[in-house]
């Protein structure tokens, strides 16, 4: 629902109000709210998935996989580690500061923003939103209005099951972002691309409210030809191809070298036949395109450069687009100025792998990067010689799944990080505190000081 710039401003005034009894504080009320959100994610998983199918045509499996169980085990973590991460903190005291303590205690920030992406409308709203509840905040949710099936499931789930005061849902679109970032927030939380991204930091900017940016751009994949070539297209076509290419770490573009192009190429082609058949079009397992509008900018990069070497083919009734590898690419086209975000795999090669990694780092930094090789001085080479938000070696896309990896982008690909404790951390200040006792005083810092000086520099010698 569209709503206006005053009923923004009131729903952000009653949350504020809320949050200020100090109830979101209390650790068994978080623990409440997290328990309430995972058995609402059970109850409702039928009517969730139903959504997200509708948006994207994913496969069940994918939903379920990629936007229920994630978001379930997210959920499962931080029940189980709350208690640890609230609990303060010692830090030791220097020798001057005696007989002072100190410590570090976790407090909520406030009230939140969260602002989700289409490509997984579910989880990309609710994953951050498990931390911001464990660290005790309120928050207003604004789905993606182009997966608006699944934006009006999550804004009825969250009416029905939770107070507004505590956490609220905002549908609409660009309109509606815009008031939303006119408001005072205490945090906000984006999931999209690079460009918009940087508006989200302009808005923030003019209230001082810190952000966290989960952006993208162009993932390689750099393959060695010391690899089991069956396993590297099987992982490299599941990485690339899932939810039709539309995820924000699919591998963007292979840099393969050129001794082992042609059977990669072939072992990947064999691959997508095995995933979806012969005819993607008619497998259940290949989602769509999400709008006429993603559709026509993927089909004019269909034709930007290469030449096609697997699928092509396309029909815009069914926003379908084969999974398609693009062989014969080049630096300067038009498919490599920016992220692809869908089924199009522009293949480059090379000579040597210090070629390859001076071409990566001669761009922008990436969301993840995945090197495939069995020597291990090499993957060293690329984990010390590059810098991505996330690395995999030998696999694709699985780095995203364990709780305990913090996710995040860098430089032009984001910045923050997210999942399990990072989620907790990121919507959550450290607070420094001293205690001092009364029954000694060393007046040694006081004025007058004349005399004192020799007692410092022995103090820190």
């Amino acid at each position: 629902m569209l709503i206006e710039k005053e009923i923004t401003a009131q729903i952000v005034a009653r949350q504020r109000r809320f949050f200020q009894t100090g109830k979101t504080k209390d650790i068994g009320f978080r623990v409440e709210q997290l328990k309430q959100l995972k058995q609402v994610i059970i109850d409702n998983q039928t009517e969730i998935a139903q959504a997200v199918q509708a948006d994207l045509r994913k496969p069940k499996f994918e939903t379920v996989a990629a936007e229920i169980l994630l978001c379930i085990e997210e959920i499962n973590y931080a029940l189980k580690k709350l208690k640890s991460w609230t609990k303060p903190k010692k830090v030791a005291t220097p020798l001057n500061l005696f007989p002072a303590s100190a410590q570090i205690v976790s407090e909520p920030l406030g009230v939140v923003l969260i602002i989700g992406a289409w490509n997984y409308p579910f989880q990309l709203v609710i994953a951050p939103l498990i931390g911001a509840i464990a660290a005790g905040n309120c928050a207003i949710l604004k789905p993606s209005e182009i997966a608006a099936h699944t934006s009006e499931v999550v804004a009825k789930l969250v009416g029905k099951y939770f107070e507004s005061d505590f956490l609220a849902v905002v549908e609409g679109g660009k309109e509606v972002t815009q008031e939303l970032l006119a408001e005072k927030f205490d945090h906000i939380f984006f999931t999209g691309g690079t460009e918009i991204g940087r508006i989200i930091m302009q808005a923030a900017a003019k209230n001082l409210t810190p952000v966290t940016l989960e952006l993208g751009g162009k993932s390689p994949c750099i393959i060695e030809p010391d690899v089991d070539l069956e396993l590297t297209a099987r992982r490299i076509t599941w990485g690339k191809f899932i939810n039709a290419g539309q995820t924000c770490i699919a591998p963007d573009y292979l840099l393969v070298h050129r001794s082992i192009k042609e059977p990669l190429l072939a072992g990947i082609k064999q691959c997508i036949q095995e995933f979806y058949t012969d005819n993607p079009a008619t497998s259940q397992d290949y989602a769509r395109i999400i709008s006429d509008r993603h559709f026509a900018r993927l089909q004019k990069l269909l034709h930007s450069g290469g030449k096609v070497v697997v699928g092509g083919e396309i029909n815009p009734s069914d926003r379908y687009i084969a999974p398609t590898v693009i062989d014969g690419v080049n630096w300067d086209d038009e498919i490599m100025q920016s992220e692809i975000f869908g089924p199009l795999l522009p293949v480059l090669d090379y000579d040597d792998l210090g070629d390859a990694i001076a071409q990566v780092n001669s761009r922008p930094k990436p969301l993840a990067l995945y090197f495939f090789s069995k020597n291990k001085h090499n993957q060293q080479r690329i984990l010390q010689e590059t810098s991505s938000g996330g690395v995999c070696i030998n696999e694709t896309i699985s780095h995203i799944i364990p709780p305990e990896l913090p996710f995040g982008g860098v430089g032009d690909s984001g910045m923050g990080n997210y999942h399990g404790k990072a989620t907790f951390d990121t919507f959550s200040h450290p607070k420094s505190i001293v205690k001092k006792p009364f029954w000694l005083d060393i007046k040694l810092r006081y004025p007058p000081y004349e005399g004192k000086l020799k007692f410092i520099d022995w103090l820190f010698k």
